[in-house]
């Protein structure tokens, strides 16, 4: 038989091309083995997942915390929920002060953001002034506040002393402003977060994309509208998530500025699972009500993540 010039034969010894098993090589050598993270996934289960999974089961019970008998009750404590006044409302006011801060807080965080992402020279110190009550710990913040929001405080001493008796209120001791008081507080204290993010995502942004903008003659605000914010999705998706979920987890601001009260008018879901489990002791109660929390904060979370993702990639 006659070969072409350009066919051969298959030469059976020749050893197989390497170049697969050396690509085989490199693929390992430059992807970390999963068992490295063994040990944080074990601590991990052992501290978090193995207790959470054993409260669940406190939440179809009648136990009281104390006492090691106990009685299976079933779903009764998930059917009293819904029919308990205070909880229902606890879980309103968990909802409205989550999308009051959302919406607050990232508004005042973009336009300080805008203020502060400009060539003035006091800028940097105006970063950390509107920063800084961030990195403060939140029940210094809330004790802090509760001073200067009482009847005798500061706020109500300097609407006096400009002659504004009449705005002169008991800020935490009314039903009708203490919700919005702790609003007030949680958006003084972390809008500087907000600014931060907003800023970073500010400064990403390409200043040859603003130049052009404003040679094709569009004005600052609609350079803002069409450049900047499709630009900031990110940032946004990032403030968006802490701020609601957050919100929605909120107990250490609203437990020091007014326990809950007056009556029940700032209860929150958190604020209610700390009354019942160690003041009534109905641990499970508290522990369906922090059932129904981590499934409010599961669907919240998940379906803005849908959202916001969405949004983003289109923005792109």
């Amino acid at each position: 038989m006659t070969l072409a010039p350009h066919e051969q034969l298959p030469d059976h010894d020749r050893p197989p091309d390497p170049q697969p098993a050396a690509a085989r090589v490199r693929r390992a050598r430059t992807t970390p083995p999963w068992w490295f993270a063994l040990p944080a996934l074990l601590l991990f289960a052992f501290v978090v997942l193995v207790p959470s999974v054993r409260g669940v089961h406190y939440a179809f019970t009648d136990w009281d915390g104390l006492d090691p008998d106990f009685s299976f009750v079933g779903l009764d404590n998930f059917s009293e929920m819904f029919h308990d006044a205070d909880a229902k409302q606890a879980i309103w006011h968990t909802l409205l002060i989550a999308v009051s801060i959302t919406v607050v807080q990232n508004a005042l965080g973009l336009l300080l953001a805008l203020g502060v992402d400009t060539a003035i020279k006091s800028r940097n110190v105006l970063r950390v002034f509107l920063f800084a009550p961030a990195v403060i710990t939140p029940i210094v913040t809330a004790y802090l506040w509760r001073n200067l929001l009482g009847p005798d405080g500061a706020v109500n001493s300097l609407f006096g002393a400009v002659g504004l008796g009449d705005w002169q209120q008991d800020w935490l001791g009314s039903p009708r402003l203490a919700l919005w008081a702790v609003v007030g507080v949680i958006v003084w204290q972390f809008a500087g977060y907000s600014m931060v993010i907003f800023l970073a995502g500010l400064q990403s942004v390409p200043r040859e994309v603003h130049e052009a903008a404003a040679i094709d003659g569009a004005g600052p605000v609609r350079r803002f509208w069409s450049v900047t914010r499709p630009l900031l999705a990110p940032a946004l998706t990032i403030n968006l998530m802490l701020s609601i979920i957050g919100g929605i987890k909120l107990f250490d601001q609203v437990y020091a500025l007014t326990g809950g009260g007056p009556g029940h008018a700032t209860d929150t879901i958190s604020t209610l699972i700390y009354k019942d489990a160690f003041t009534l002791g109905e641990f499970g109660y508290s522990i369906a009500l922090a059932v129904v929390l981590t499934i409010i904060v599961a669907v919240v979370s998940t379906g803005q993540y849908a959202v916001l993702s969405r949004n983003e990639r289109a923005a792109s």
